[in-house]
């Protein structure tokens, strides 16, 4: 369900299905995120992160180390913000959210791919590899309307002619 809250175009919250969907999208367009931990604390404490899988519930999975800095701000305060850009096809998706760190064997399973043993030497076994899940609350999108190639020509006639050709909507993803 798509719900216009203002008069603006521009604006398209998304629910359900098509929020879920909308994340899945844009965080398998991004693939790597800025995953920050201690929101309350400056300066916040960012690191890259590569999303494993966005489940059909919209929750985000990611493997990580057991020890490392980030597993252990989660066990301190579970709360999480997560920013994804993917700046060749102007998408942009902010998630805040709770964060559930485990080590669940079918998970892992599940998650696993060949890349993260440059990380997890011991592979799927490695004692250091933990799943993270992370659960959004608040969501926010800015995309295209349009393909990369219209956004382009529009930004450009915008230039040439001095007028506003706003391509890009926005909008809150409630799931």
């Amino acid at each position: 369900m798509t719900d216009k809250k203002d008069n603006n175009d521009n604006v398209q919250h998304l629910y359900d299905k098509e929020a879920v969907e909308k994340i899945k999208d844009l965080a398998k367009s991004a693939n790597i995120c800025m995953f920050t931990t201690q929101l309350t604390q400056l300066p916040l404490s960012s690191v890259p992160m590569a999303t494993q899988e966005v489940d059909d519930e919209g929750n985000l999975w990611f493997l990580s180390g057991r020890t490392s800095h980030k597993n252990g701000h989660i066990q301190a305060d579970p709360r999480v913000q997560l920013f994804f850009t993917n700046t060749s096809s102007s998408e942009f998706l902010s998630i805040y959210g709770t964060a559930k760190i485990t080590a669940d064997r079918a998970e892992i399973e599940q998650l696993w791919t060949p890349i993260a043993k440059a990380w997890f030497t011991e592979g799927k076994n490695d004692p250091e590899l933990t799943v993270i899940k992370v659960t959004p609350e608040e969501s926010y999108y800015w995309d295209t309307k349009n393909s990369k190639a219209v956004s382009m020509l529009k930004i450009l006639a915008a230039t040439v002619t001095g007028k506003t050709m706003d391509d890009g909507v926005e909008g809150k993803l409630n799931v």
